[in-house]
């Protein structure tokens, strides 16, 4: 079965300021995003992708132009179950005002049982990426032989709950993985199981340096929507 490189789209404007931005439209990459979308074409050079897959939303969009530029043999095929989270209320709002909202903890502790006010479940959320992920293998597979590896540009959410899949981690344990705005995570499916290559990696080790304050006080706390990388 095929190989499946997902990318989560570059540092948006939504990322920098702290805001789940979910499907509020006009979401751009910022300068920082756009500069790792450049740099995407040839961390991927030697890659012989077959096709490439990407959420509707603008950030995905924008993350995966310079690629297409420089393969311009590749169609990008948008599939609306890899876009991101429906946070209803949520979305649009600073994640500093959301920290004390009840429901925050039930995001960290236990994301199963967790349904955004005007929204929808985490569950709902990770069963139609997933979903999405097995009809693309087997399309994939189909036309391009079982060797072959494909490409989605996706969101931080969607992405730690298709690792989650492919690790055999329930749900609510997915909050303990972590992928950085333009990062590479890679599983390759098999007949027998999933196997994952690669988780976030940017190539850049500067998130591995302790911040003078962290971002969540301490507290441990997972960036609801992916955060916007090491500063």
């Amino acid at each position: 079965m095929p190989t499946l490189i997902l990318v989560r789209h570059g540092r948006s404007t939504a990322n920098g300021k702290a805001v789940l931005a979910g499907w509020t439209p006009g979401v751009a990459l910022d300068e920082r995003g756009a500069a790792q979308a450049a740099a995407l074409p040839a961390r991927l050079r030697d890659i012989p992708l077959a096709t490439v897959v990407t959420s509707p939303l603008q950030r995905c969009q924008e993350t995966l132009a310079p690629l297409l530029a420089a393969r311009p043999e590749l169609r990008a095929h948008t599939d609306e179950r890899i876009g991101e989270c429906h946070y209803g209320d949520w979305s649009g709002r600073k994640l500093a005002e959301l920290a004390d909202d009840p429901l925050m903890a039930v995001v960290q502790q236990h994301p199963s049982a967790a349904v955004f006010p005007g929204g929808e479940s985490m569950r709902a959320m990770q069963a139609r990426a997933v979903e999405a992920v097995r009809d693309w293998n087997e399309r994939v597979e189909r036309e391009h032989g079982p060797e072959a590896v494909y490409l989605m540009c996706s969101h931080g959410d969607l992405i730690k709950s298709v690792v989650a899949d492919a690790l055999g981690l329930h749900l609510d344990l997915f909050q303990r993985i972590h992928a950085d705005p333009c990062s590479v995570t890679a599983i390759r499916y098999t007949r027998l199981r999933p196997q994952l290559l690669r988780l976030g990696d940017t190539g850049d080790l500067a998130a591995l340096v302790p911040p003078e304050r962290p971002a969540d006080g301490g507290s441990g706390d997972a960036t609801v929507g992916g955060g916007a990388g090491a500063p």
